[in-house]
């Protein structure tokens, strides 16, 4: 469903299509928001929420999720227990490998209707909200792999809650359009789900030490 809504859209972006109507309806909600209900406290918050969507604190989270988990794994005796680590510092590297090429080849202007000078990406899709959900998602990928089952989900609904606050902060501020975020969560989601099939499941690796010291 991810991969058919994502081409699905990126289609409407390349195309111009009826899909932007989408776009215009809630931006003009959101300013009508702004003006009837006008508070600097949640406009800072909306952009609080955005920052969270940057290189800093993101990729941070990301690399010291992966160093945790490494080193849980080794004290729980957990097979290929350093693997969290790369997995970590690839996923870091290949968010703007993802997200750069497409903002380049589609150029979509932002909601403030500006041109995009000489050299300067797109705003489609998001790449704010392509680092919170990959980054934190992943993140919590790892830690799930030597954490309880209470944790996983804790960490599970930690980093729904911060893409979707992120998301919910760009396009309150005016930085990106709906359809750029709703971009970005499909594409997390079908690298997050592709992670998630290829990483060990937890305990794996415990289970397997266990029967070969039977042996």
């Amino acid at each position: 469903m991810a991969a058919v809504l994502l081409l699905v859209v990126s289609w409407q972006v390349a195309a111009d299509g009826p899909l932007l109507g989408v776009d215009r309806s809630v931006r003009q909600a959101v300013r009508t928001a702004h003006l009837d209900f006008p508070s600097a406290l949640l406009d800072r918050f909306g952009h609080f929420l955005s920052d969270l969507g940057s290189g800093v604190p993101a990729v941070p989270v990301l690399l010291s999720a992966g160093a945790l988990a490494a080193w849980r794994g080794r004290r729980a005796g957990a097979g290929r227990w350093w693997l969290p680590l790369p997995v970590a510092a690839l996923t870091a590297g290949l968010i703007p490998l993802l997200v750069v090429p497409a903002k380049s080849a589609f150029a979509r202007p932002g909601p403030l209707g500006e041109a995009l000078t000489a050299g300067q990406w797109g705003w489609y899709p998001s790449g704010h909200t392509a680092t919170a959900t990959i980054s934190y998602g992943v993140a919590a990928l790892l830690l799930a792999r030597v954490a309880g089952p209470r944790a996983v989900r804790g960490l599970a609904a930690g980093a729904v809650l911060l893409s979707l606050g992120v998301g919910a902060g760009l396009v309150w501020s005016d930085f990106h359009w709906l359809l750029d975020v709703v971009a970005s969560w499909c594409l997390a989601v079908l690298v997050l789900w592709s992670l998630a099939r290829w990483l060990p499941r937890p305990g794996a690796g415990r289970r397997q030490a266990s029967g070969s010291s039977l042996r």
